[in-house]
């Protein structure tokens, strides 16, 4: 197992979104180590200040060459936009000769700003909670308003499937009227007639079983007569 497997499963490594990030580090590193310089050796207007200068020079050096050891061993446990940090961008960022970032320029703070912030946040929160309701609400009220497009609509063709009913109805009646036969002449005294042979042929239907009967009995008798007088 390498050095860096190690590292990652005993701490979690130092998160930087940009290689920007890591020259920002290197170059604040660089300012203090600069600046503690400069208190230790002051510049000497005026005289001879080349041993002075000399001593400052190396100082200087071996104080670079710490730094860009120490960035360089850290290397391992930092990561940049949770990649690790490639050996070029190292070697890039550590080299003195390359222009020094900008140093970072805070803003004044500002309360009306910071009251803002917080009014506009409220209001997003305010929102969001809107949104919440409204994710709530709208779905049922979508599907009753729906149903009661759908009922009005049924509502509708049913009072329009009745008016045309009602419409064919009348046409209806109204053609039956202009196809009725009037009454015919001496209408009564034909179906007094009609009705008086339903009557005779009633009567007649219910006597002839015994007409028939009794003209049996009168062939027979002449049967019987004719034979006997022979």
């Amino acid at each position: 197992m390498d050095a860096e497997s190690i590292v990652s499963q005993v701490q979690r490594r130092i998160e930087l979104q940009s290689p920007d990030d890591l020259a920002y580090l290197l170059a604040n590193v660089r300012r203090a180590a600069a600046a503690r310089l400069d208190e230790a050796f002051p510049h000497v207007d005026g005289g001879d200040g080349d041993d002075d200068d000399g001593l400052r020079n190396q100082i200087a050096a071996l104080v670079d060459e710490y730094i860009d050891k120490t960035f360089t061993l850290a290397a391992p446990n930092l990561s940049i936009n949770g990649l690790a940090v490639p050996d070029h961008q190292l070697r890039t960022t550590t080299s003195s000769s390359g222009p020094s970032p900008p140093s970072a320029v805070y803003e004044p703070f500002d309360a009306r700003k910071r009251h803002r912030v917080a009014d506009l946040i409220a209001a997003e929160e305010k929102l969001l909670e809107e949104v919440a309701a409204l994710k709530r609400a709208v779905p049922a009220a979508a599907a009753a308003d729906h149903a009661a497009r759908v009922r009005d609509a049924t509502a509708r063709d049913d009072a329009l499937v009745d008016q045309r009913l009602a419409r064919e109805a009348a046409d209806a009646a109204a053609a039956a009227a202009a196809l009725s036969v009037p009454d015919l002449e001496r209408q009564h005294a034909v179906e007094a007639g009609f009705r008086g042979a339903v009557d005779v042929l009633g009567r007649l239907k219910r006597d002839m079983p015994a007409v028939v009967a009794k003209m049996e009995r009168a062939r027979v008798a002449g049967e019987y007569v004719i034979t006997e007088g022979r």
